[in-house]
């Protein structure tokens, strides 16, 4: 079960991998500070909530240039976090215009959706590190099949094979 719902989850994200991504948001430090000089004129809760988007806006863009740059698992990790977590700064400070009780759901949702955000970026994670398991596993494999067909061989001939194995499957 377990097993099959890592390769459903593999194909899943090999899928959406493979489709053409659009490119990285590049945010100048010229950009970042136009976006905050233009909450200079807000006042109050609209101010706060515009500063908010503009950091977050700029936490956002490094991540999408960073991962853009290195196309790791882990940079798409680090790029999905930073869009949850800037979702989240956003939507809290939004909750301030509210009180009591519906202050207080309005926060539990924006924590809700950052939960769930955060927990598909780990789930990124996960298959990415279950794909490293896998490659160690064929890895295994292959030098059991290597290692087998040395066992044919004798005296001499069957260390050179068995050394040649381990350095070509990395066994030390």
């Amino acid at each position: 079960m377990n097993k099959l719902f890592n390769l459903k989850a593999s194909l899943v994200v090999a899928t959406m991998l493979a489709l053409p991504a659009p490119q990285a948001a590049t945010m100048t430090k010229t950009d970042y500070k136009a976006d905050k000089a233009a909450c200079a004129a807000l006042a109050g809760n609209a101010k706060d909530i515009c500063v908010e988007e503009a950091q977050a806006k700029q936490k956002v863009a490094r991540a999408e240039l960073q991962y853009g740059y290195t196309n790791t698992s882990s940079d798409r990790t680090k790029m999905l976090v930073a869009k949850a977590e800037s979702a989240y700064a956003v939507a809290k400070e939004k909750c301030d215009d509210n009180a009591g009780n519906v202050k207080d759901v309005c926060v539990e949702e924006a924590k809700a959706v950052e939960t769930k955000a955060l927990a598909d970026a780990k789930l990124g994670k996960e298959i990415g590190e279950a794909r490293t398991d896998a490659a160690a596993d064929k890895r295994e494999a292959d030098y059991k099949v290597a290692a087998e067909k040395c066992d044919a061989l004798s005296g001499d001939a069957k260390a050179s094979c068995l050394t040649n194995a381990k350095a070509m499957f990395g066994k030390v």
